[in-house]
């Protein structure tokens, strides 16, 4: 059995008393953290108010915090399913490079840029209505190569865009996905790029979430870090987060500044002040 933990105040408050209190960051579930019974009697002892199910969403609605499924970062299992469904119009027959590029984003090390990043992705190209099958095909392949070096994954993975789309598609169109992949690596699409901008838009939606799902990609960020320090991971995550707010404009597309900018903006700035802190 499980209950839930949650903060009527900030999701700052929730992380601190769940560190506190020893909960493991894995449980945390967008607005809340997951405990078992056993550990119900701790918690209260660290100063948690046991209420039932009702008066918790109620408390979570009120403080702004809450989350709905619907809204939630997806399963893999979800992921893969509507990635699969994806696919089936847009490189009809050519299911076996499908299966190439799922497995791809399946690797074991990867915590953010999985499946349900590139999930994500489309589902932000849609939200854009984006049917360009090329700008499509581009976020599949965008962290198709993906081992945490920046730079030198987009480099490879629009390398492999070009060498697995060579038989596929005409010439032209196989360089401009690999044209397309390589500008994930800066986000600066020059002007009048309108294919660049919805991509790049889409790569960067993730930052305009709701605080809750925006927390989840940060701790899945960190982990796919774990090799690195504390403070290395806070002043290369840092540099990350004043680039991305040093952007004018973030987003480049109108409809992706109106879904995105204005919490993009606030979720990073409250990032930066906690890596800072």
């Amino acid at each position: 059995m499980w209950g839930h933990v949650v903060s009527d105040h900030s999701l700052e408050e929730l992380h601190a008393f769940a560190r506190a209190a020893g909960l493991p960051a894995r449980g945390f579930d967008h607005d809340h953290y997951d405990y078992p019974l056993a550990r119900r009697d701790d918690l209260v002892a660290a100063g948690a108010v046991l209420v039932g199910s009702t008066e918790l969403v109620r408390r979570l609605v009120a403080a702004g915090l809450r989350v709905r499924p619907v809204e939630k970062t997806p399963s893999r299992a979800l992921a893969s399913e509507r990635l699969r469904a994806a696919w089936s119009g847009l490189l009809p027959g050519h299911e076996r490079l499908r299966d190439d590029l799922l497995a791809r984003w399946r690797e074991g090390h990867r915590h953010y840029h999985d499946l349900r990043h590139l999930a994500s992705c489309l589902g932000a190209l849609s939200a854009l209505d984006c049917d360009d099958r090329l700008v499509h095909l581009a976020a599949w392949f965008h962290d198709a190569v993906y081992d945490g070096v920046p730079g030198r994954d987009e480099e490879r993975s629009a390398v492999l865009a070009e060498e697995a789309l060579d038989a596929v598609l005409p010439a032209a169109e196989v360089a401009e996905v690999g044209r397309l992949v390589r500008l994930t690596a800066g986000h600066t699409p020059e002007p009048g790029d309108d294919r660049g901008a919805l991509l790049v838009d889409a790569d960067l939606s993730i930052l305009g979430a709701l605080p809750g799902r925006y927390h989840v990609y940060t701790r899945d960020v960190r982990w796919e870090y774990d090799h690195v320090g504390d403070a290395e991971f806070a002043a290369g995550r840092s540099a990350v987060l004043r680039h991305l707010l040093g952007l004018d404009p973030l987003y480049r597309t109108p409809t992706g500044a109106q879904l995105w900018a204005r919490r993009a903006q606030a979720n990073m700035t409250a990032e930066l002040a906690t890596l800072s802190a």
